[in-house]
């Protein structure tokens, strides 16, 4: 056990773009905690972090499983100390993508992204929400608003054809951070969406054939987080959306 006083940053849905530009940045600042269900995803970058100086620990989560959710948390506490303060939660996990129409789609696609984006975001924000609202009475007080920010898409604000059952999902996950914001804002807790709209910029994409300039760099919405986490309480953004300035939209 290695407990630390500082505030520490939790992300879930880290991999080899958006996550782990994320990760880099918040790492900056804050030791973080890396989420994500097999660790061959996390350990390149929660190694890179420590060889670079920074503070960083992975945990194999099932963000859709209160079990493991939970084991989490003790797992962080084990770490950390049992008054850790969680100065910023980030849920960039998704559900399954599945782009198909309507009448091909099955009650198994739907369980899997409901599993990933509803019901994760959902134990996500009940497991963290916890450790920011300490952040806000435990002294010293934050250097910044405990920030809880949920990564949203396209799919979050238009239900395009062929997508009924990422953006059902999508549209949900939205509903809940909204009124996430609207209950502990109050108590000062910043809560955000982000929406993603267009394709990032990583490995995964590459075979797209888009020019750079239409892909979104997933360091700059690594940016725009950290943005969003130093918003005074006299000024918090709910929402904020991201594209390239070629997408259509």
């Amino acid at each position: 056990m290695s407990v630390s006083s500082k505030p520490i940053a939790i992300i879930a849905g880290v991999g080899p773009g958006t996550g782990a530009a994320i990760a880099r940045k918040f790492a900056a600042t804050y030791p973080v905690v890396l989420l994500s269900r097999n660790p061959d995803t996390y350990t390149p970058i929660v190694d890179a972090i420590n060889q670079s100086g920074g503070q960083a620990m992975g945990i194999s989560t099932d963000v859709s499983d209160s079990k493991s959710v939970k084991a989490m948390v003790e797992k962080v506490k084990y770490e950390h100390g049992n008054t850790v303060k969680c100065a910023a939660a980030i849920f960039n996990a998704s559900g399954a993508f599945v782009r198909k129409p309507f009448l091909e789609l099955t009650e198994e696609v739907l369980d899997a992204s409901y599993a990933g984006s509803v019901k994760g975001s959902f134990l996500f924000a009940q497991a963290t929400l916890p450790l920011l609202l300490w952040s806000t009475t435990a002294p010293p007080p934050p250097t910044h608003p405990p920030t809880l920010i949920f990564t949203g898409a396209t799919a979050s604000v238009k239900g395009s054809a062929l997508f009924a059952a990422f953006a059902t999902m999508k549209f949900a996950l939205r509903a809940l951070a909204q009124s996430l914001a609207r209950e502990f804002g109050p108590k000062g807790v910043h809560v955000a969406h982000a929406v993603i709209d267009g394709v990032i910029d990583i490995p995964r994409t590459q075979s797209y054939g888009l020019p750079k300039e239409a892909k979104i760099d997933p360091e700059a919405i690594a940016d725009a987080y950290w943005h969003l986490h130093t918003q005074p309480k006299t000024s918090f953004t709910w929402e904020i959306d991201i594209r390239p300035g070629v997408e259509r939209w």
